[in-house]
């Protein structure tokens, strides 16, 4: 496809400026914008925080028509609702929650709309497609595509229904994106919306911005305190049960004194809601949250995602830390697992339909690999997603303390004789104490302090039973019984026999924290901080979030340039031409100010 004309690039360049404040499009924006401007259907792998909703945006102000938007959750379209408004966007949303759908409707029809942001629920039924040939359509956008794919992650049946309502208006072209959809996903999606092989616009899955580190977890309430105080900003914490997310949410506040809040499907709907708006509008609160959580907000300044427990795949956890750092500042992903993660994983393994079964075990071990090894975090994140990264990326935990590798195999054959000698049917604890020939009762009353393998670990080794354990846990060599006991599993066989070796990562004797990089205002400029004041007090009034004035980065951008009028404010990224209309005078006297 040939580039744009010049006179349409410099239009959408002019429309990017005026509408977002954007002097360029990022990576690969500019590719998908030209394809729906020439009416090409596509599917876009864009990472998190890469401007997906852009390629959408930007074409609905340009082209005549209303853009329909189809979107999986209403707070996810609510949020963004707020932002397109912000930079004077004629955008809606027709769900069930919202009271103004008549106003909606004839908006839509008398063509006031450049947006329609709807759920699947809804744009799969026949009247919303006879609703719609009441005025023109400009382009159908499908947020969180992988939703379509059966194949993928977070599979939605809505989604599957699509295809009928956009067959109906055969010449309007539809946009596809997704931040995380992986070869056999991708195929399917395009398969499913009637999207073109030739239609993919591969974006890339680097998140540079985001340092990964991976820890065993031994007190999750102290560790993540820890790095709450390491980072400041919004956090959130993501906990595997409703008990957990709310036990922990008490506990980190008590232990920080910061804002922490729970949020989970067993609470009440005005609770949740109240719980989520709160955090989409502070600047500091921590939010302690299942995966119900997240992709329903659109908050571009999480300073840390946390996860107390292994995430259901390798693309849940790319898709749970990319709600970290939207706004491209640098932000924290780390994970405190424990190898009763993988053993409740993999027994969860059985309840898949046995068709998926062989792919969601291969999406586990991919897990297992990337918590267990040595090698850049980063690496094998973006080798999962087809890439070809760079050996180390000098961002991940891995990268910047990188840890000592042992070759565990006689120890492993050891753990594994134990296993197998005991009968298969006994926790690492019982193990543990079994092998380093420790006094204990209930291995005497057991026999078991008379068996070959008592007391054959000592001195060093002794320290690496418990890492070793939790390894080939992960990996699927120690697999857990219906009564929490081991069994093995694998390779453990073969481990056994001497066919296979295994290597561990030695874990440090104590824990060498970093400080987190991604304070708002690392030089303590009082400019910044009184425009960040201005920023909130502007939120308050208009009733919206303070990011949905301006970023921070903007802000760092005002404090460092100090413009002294609207034409030079209006040159800073970020300031479009409504925001400058809207704010810009309010923003040029606290400049003057100081």
């Amino acid at each position: 496809m040939s580039p744009l004309a010049t006179s349409e690039l410099e239009r959408a360049r002019t429309a990017l400026r005026a509408t977002f404040g954007f002097d360029g499009f990022r990576g690969r924006q500019e590719d998908v914008v030209e394809r729906v401007l020439h009416g090409q259907s596509t599917l876009a792998v864009m990472p998190t925080g890469a401007g997906k909703s852009l390629t959408y945006q930007l074409p609905a102000v340009m082209l005549e028509g209303t853009c329909v938007v189809i979107s999986p959750l209403i707070a996810l379209m609510h949020d963004q609702l707020r932002s397109a408004r912000a930079n004077g966007i004629r955008a809606a949303t027709l769900t069930s929650a919202d009271a103004d759908w008549r106003e909606t409707q004839d908006a839509f029809r008398a063509g006031e709309l450049d947006l329609l942001y709807v759920a699947p629920e809804r744009a799969s039924q026949q009247g919303f497609r006879d609703f719609l040939t009441a005025a023109p359509i400009a382009l159908f956008a499908v947020d969180e595509a992988h939703c379509v794919s059966e194949w993928g992650h977070d599979f939605r049946p809505d989604y599957r229904m699509l295809r009928p309502l956009m067959d109906q208006f055969p010449q309007v072209a539809r946009l596809a994106l997704t931040a995380t959809a992986d070869s056999q996903t991708r195929r399917d999606v395009m398969a499913q919306l009637g999207i073109p092989d030739d239609g993919l616009v591969l974006a890339g899955f680097d998140r540079p911005n985001i340092r990964y580190a991976i820890r065993p977890r031994d007190n999750p309430v102290r560790q993540i305190a820890d790095l709450m105080a390491r980072q400041p900003g919004p956090g959130i914490v993501y906990a595997q049960t409703r008990r957990k997310v709310e036990e922990l949410a008490e506990k980190l506040a008590a232990a920080t004194g910061r804002s922490v809040l729970p949020y989970h499907a067993g609470l009440p709907a005005e609770t949740r809601a109240a719980n989520q708006a709160a955090f989409v509008a502070s600047e500091d609160m921590v939010i302690v949250a299942t995966i119900a959580f997240g992709m329903g907000i659109d908050k571009p300044d999480v300073r840390f995602v946390a996860h107390v427990g292994v995430p259901k795949s390798i693309e849940g956890y790319y898709q749970e830390t990319g709600r970290a750092g939207r706004d491209g500042d640098p932000s924290l992903a780390t994970m405190f697992w424990g190898a009763g993660d993988f053993a409740t994983a993999r027994q969860r393994l059985a309840e898949v339909p046995e068709d998926r079964r062989n792919a969601e075990r291969a999406r586990l071990d991919a897990l297992a690999g990337l918590v267990e090894t040595p090698q850049c975090r980063r690496a094998v994140l973006l080798r999962h997603f087809g890439e070809d990264p760079p050996e180390t990326c000098g961002n991940c935990d891995n990268c910047l303390d990188p840890p000592a590798v042992t070759d565990a195999t006689e120890l492993a054959r050891k753990l594994l004789s134990a296993v197998y000698r005991t009968g298969q049917s006994f926790g690492m604890g019982h193990l543990q104490k079994v092998l380093v020939g420790a006094e204990d009762e209930r291995v005497r009353q057991r026999g078991h302090d008379r068996l070959s393998v008592f007391g054959i670990v000592e001195g060093e080794e002794a320290r690496l039973l418990q890492p070793l354990g939790r390894a080939l846990q992960a990996r699927g060599d120690l697999v857990p019984t219906e009564h929490g006991g081991l069994a093995l599993g694998g390779a453990a066989r073969e481990i056994l026999k001497g066919e296979r070796g295994v290597e561990i990562v030695v874990p440090p004797r104590r824990s060498r924290s970093r400080r987190g990089d991604a304070a708002a205002n690392p030089v303590g400029d009082p400019l910044f901080e009184a425009l960040r004041d201005l920023r909130r007090e502007l939120a308050q009034e208009a009733q919206v979030p303070p990011y949905v004035i301006f970023h921070d980065s903007t802000l760092r951008e005002m404090a460092a340039s100090r413009p002294s009028s609207l034409a030079e404010l209006g040159r800073l990224g970020g300031v479009g031409a409504k925001k400058l209309d809207a704010y810009g005078e309010r923003f040029l006297r606290e400049i003057a100010n100081h």
